[in-house]
C-alpha cells in the first residue's frame, strides 16, 4: 500500500481531533506540522510522535513532493489562501468548517479545485454520526411522511469561545459561523442535501463584548417544501438540543437526534448505538471516519462527500443569513 504523507496546518483544538484520526488510517505518514509559533509546532510534534518538517512557514510545505494532502485547521481567515496555495501545488485539501470567509472565497476554492483536478473535503463532521446516519434513512425512506418542519441547534450554554473566533476579521462571523452552521449542514444532510430557497434570520449580540454574533435564529425553506429553523448561539441561558441536535416533524411522525428516537402514533422507538456508548457530544469516533473517508477519497480520486458543493451551499446559507438580518429581509437564493 502506498504511503499517502499528510501534513496538518494548524495545532490548535480540532488538530487534535484530525491527528488521532489521521494516525488510525493505515498508510497515512504524518509528514509535516505548520502553525504559527515554533513552541506549538513542536509540543504539537512531540504529542503525536511525528518527526517530519516542523515549521511556521505554511508555503514551505505546499512544495514538497512528500506532501501530498493537507488538513488545513486554522483560523477561518486562513482557509481559502491556504487551501488555494495548496490545491495549485497540486495538493488535495482537507478543510475544517467553515469552508471559507464566505462564499466569494468559496466560489474561488472551487473553481481552482476544478481547474487543478485536485480534491477538497470540508470538514461538516456530523454526517459520520451514527445517530444522524440512522435518522437520516429513517427520514428517507418515507417512515416519517414528508418532513414540514424541523429545528436545529449549534448552542453554548453559559460559555463561548475566545481569540479569534470571536475577532470578525478572523472568524467572518460569530456563533452562527461557528456553531450554526453544524445544526444547518446536519439537518440538510438528514433531509437528502436540498438546495436552499430563501433565508430569514434575525442575528444579534446579546451576551459578549465582540464584534461577532452570539444569538442567532435562522428560518430555511428548501426546494423540497420543508423549512427548517436554525438556533445559534454562545453564553445561552439554556439550549433544547446540544450541538447538531435536530428535530424533524413529518405528516407520519416525529423524530429527534440527539436524544435520538423516532415517535409515531403515541408509540416511542429510542435508537441504540451499535457500539460503546459515546465519551463526549463530539465524539473522536466521527472524526476518524471523517479522515477514514478523505484517506479513502485520496486513494480512489474520488471526489468527497461532504466537499466543495456542501460547503459551498452552507456558505451562501450564512452569507444570506448575515445579509437578512442586515436588512430585515428574506433573501432568495
Amino acid at each position: 500500500m502506498k504511503k499517502i504523507n499528510i501534513a496538518l496546518i494548524g495545532t490548535g483544538y480540532i488538530a487534535d481531533y484530525h491527528a488521532r484520526g489521521l494516525l488510525d488510517q493505515a498508510g497515512v505518514n504524518l509528514t509535516g506540522v505548520a502553525a504559527a509559533t515554533g513552541t506549538s509546532v513542536e509540543k504539537f510534534a512531540a504529542r503525536y510522535h511525528i518527526e517530519g518538517v516542523l515549521t511556521t512557514d505554511v508555503s514551505s510545505l505546499a512544495d514538497r513532493d512528500d506532501v501530498d494532502a493537507v488538513v488545513i485547521g486554522t483560523p477561518n481567515k486562513f482557509h481559502a489562501p491556504y487551501a488555494l496555495e495548496f490545491l495549485r501545488k497540486g495538493k488535495d485539501v482537507f478543510l475544517e468548517k467553515p469552508m471559507a470567509m464566505n462564499a466569494a472565497e468559496g466560489e474561488e476554492i472551487m473553481k481552482t479545485a476544478k481547474e487543478t483536478g485536485r480534491l477538497v473535503m470540508v470538514g461538516h463532521m456530523w454526517r459520520f454520526d451514527e445517530e444522524v446516519n440512522y435518522m437520516k434513512k429513517v427520514v428517507l425512506s418515507g417512515a416519517l411522511g414528508k418532513i414540514v418542519k424541523s429545528k436545529g441547534y449549534g448552542i453554548h450554554v453559559n460559555w463561548g469561545p475566545e481569540g479569534w473566533f470571536t475577532k470578525k476579521e478572523l472568524s467572518g462571523g460569530g456563533a452562527l459561523i461557528d456553531m450554526g452552521v453544524h445544526a444547518i449542514d446536519t439537518v440538510r444532510y438528514i433531509l437528502g442535501d436540498p438546495d436552499p430557497v430563501s433565508v430569514y434570520a434575525r442575528i444579534e449580540t446579546c451576551y459578549g463584548e465582540y464584534d461577532v454574533d452570539d444569538t442567532g435564529v435562522l428560518v430555511i425553506t428548501w426546494n423540497n417544501g420543508t423549512i427548517s429553523i436554525i438556533e445559534s448561539g454562545w453564553w445561552q441561558p439554556h439550549m433544547d438540543g446540544p450541538e447538531a441536535a435536530t428535530r424533524l416533524f413529518g405528516t407520519k411522525g416525529y423524530g429527534s437526534v440527539f436524544p435520538t428516537f423516532i415517535k409515531k402514533n403515541d408509540t416511542r422507538e429510542d435508537y441504540r448505538l451499535s457500539g460503546p456508548a459515546k465519551t463526549e457530544h463530539c465524539d473522536q469516533r466521527i472524526y476518524t471516519r471523517q479522515m477514514e473517508h478523505f484517506i479513502a477519497c485520496i486513494r480512489n480520486r474520488q471526489q468527497p462527500s461532504p466537499g466543495i458543493t456542501e460547503g459551498q451551499t452552507i456558505m451562501k446559507i450564512v452569507d444570506a443569513a448575515y445579509l437578512s438580518a442586515q436588512y430585515h429581509k428574506v433573501i432568495r437564493l
